[in-house]
C-alpha cells in the first residue's frame, strides 16, 4: 500500500503550479512547501501538476526545481516529480554509463524491470528509446559492465512482457517448481536456460504458486536455496525474485544498506523511497520492522538532515 498522505480537500492542479511558482519566485525558495505540495500527492497528481504548470508559465517545472535546488534534496525532489517512466528509463541509463557492473548498479535494472506492472517496463522501454535513441534490451546486451550469465538475466529480465493476470496453472506450478529445483538446489546451477526462461516470462502470479511448490516439495524457500549458489548471479536472481514476488523484502534491504556503515548512500535511499511510496511503502515499513527491530523513519532520521529529510518522511508516511 502507498503513505502518499494527500490532503483534503485538495487543491486544483493548478491552484497547486501556482503555489509552487510562489514558492520558487524572488530572492530564496520556499522549500517547505515545496514539500508539502509535492510530498503529498500521487504520481497523477504530480503528472497534473506538471501539465497545470508548463501550460501557464511557458516552462518545466522539473527545469524549475533544478535551478532552484541543490544536493540531494534537488535530486530527491527531481526523482520524484518526473514521470515514474521516465525516472526509470534515467536511472537505467545512468547504471549502465557507470560501467562498473557492481550489484548496485544490477539493482537498478532488476527494480525497473521486475518490481513494478507488466506495462510499467514496457512504458519504460518506450520512454528509453524516445530520449536515448537506442533500445534498453540492446543496451544491456551490448553492455561491457555485466559478465555472462548475469548479462543474458538483465537482458531476459528487460525484454519481458508478462501476463498481468492472477490465473494460476497448479500443474505447471508444480513441473516448474521441479525443473527450479532441479537446477538450483541438486545441480547448484541457477544460470541454466529454464531457470532463465521460468523467471524472465511467468506472470507473477504463476510465479508464486511455483515457488510455494517448490517450498512445499522441497522444505526450502527458493531464495535460501540460491544464496547457497554463491556468486554473482545467484544474488541477483534472488533480487529478481523478490522483486517479482515480494518486492518488499528487496527495498527493506536497500533502504538499510543505504544507511549502514560510515556514510549514507543517498543515491539508493532516495531511489527506494521515491519510486515506492506510490505503490508499497507501508508494506516496506512493515517488513523492516519485523526484520530489523525498529523502523524506517527512526533509521532515516538518524542519518539525514535538513529539507531531504522532510521530504522522505513526508513519503515514508506515520509509523504506527
Amino acid at each position: 500500500m502507498a503513505t502518499i498522505a494527500v490532503p483534503t480537500p485538495l487543491p486544483s492542479p493548478a491552484a497547486d503550479a501556482e503555489s509552487l511558482r510562489n514558492a520558487m519566485q524572488g530572492w530564496g525558495t520556499d522549500e517547505k512547501a515545496l514539500v508539502e505540495i509535492l510530498g503529498r500527492r500521487t504520481a497523477a497528481q504530480r503528472a497534473e501538476i506538471r501539465r497545470a504548470y508548463a501550460s501557464i508559465y511557458k516552462e518545466s517545472l522539473l527545469t524549475r526545481l533544478d535551478s532552484e535546488l541543490s544536493s540531494h534534496f534537488q535530486k530527491a525532489m527531481i526523482l520524484l516529480t518526473t514521470d515514474p517512466a521516465e525516472r526509470d528509463a534515467k536511472l537505467v541509463r545512468a547504471a549502465l554509463e557507470k560501467k562498473r557492473g557492481d550489484d548496485k548498479d544490477a539493482w537498478v535494472l532488476i527494480e525497473a524491470s521486475c518490481a513494478s506492472t507488466p506495462d510499467h517496463l514496457i512504458a519504460v522501454r518506450r520512454v528509453y528509446r524516445s530520449l536515448f535513441g537506442c533500445s534498453l534490451e540492446e543496451d544491456v546486451a551490448a553492455s561491457s559492465a555485466f559478465q555472462q550469465p548475469l548479462r543474458m538475466l538483465l537482458v531476459s529480465l528487460v525484454r519481458s512482457y508478462r501476463c498481468a493476470e492472477e490465473a494460476v496453472d497448479v500443474d505447471v506450478a508444480r513441473l516448474e517448481a521441479a525443473t527450479l529445483a532441479e537446477a538450483i538446489w541438486r545441480k547448484k546451477q541457477p544460470h541454466g536456460s529454464e531457470v532463465l526462461r521460468i523467471v524472465s516470462t511467468r506472470s507473477k502470479s504463476q510465479l508464486r504458486a511455483t515457488f510455494h511448490c517448490y517450498k512445499e516439495e522441497h522444505g526450502s524457500d527458493i531464495e535460501q536455496d540460491i544464496n547457497n549458489c554463491s556468486s554473482q548471479f545467484a544474488r541477483m536472481l534472488k533480487i529478481a525474485v523478490w522483486c517479482l514476488t515480494s518486492p518488499e523484502k528487496h527495498f527493506t534491504e536497500v533502504v538499510r544498506y543505504s544507511i549502514l556503515g560510515l556514510g549514507t548512500d543517498e543515491d539508493a535511499l532516495t531511489r527506494a523511497i521515491v519510486s515506492r511510496a506510490d505503490i508499497d511503502m507501508k508494506n516496506i515499513k512493515e517488513e523492516y520492522k519485523v526484520r530489523f527491530k525498529t523502523t524506517v523513519t527512526k533509521d532515516v532520521v538518524s542519518d539525514c538532515s535538513g529539507y531531504y529529510l522532510d521530504i522522505l518522511l513526508a513519503l515514508v508516511g506515520s509509523e504506527d
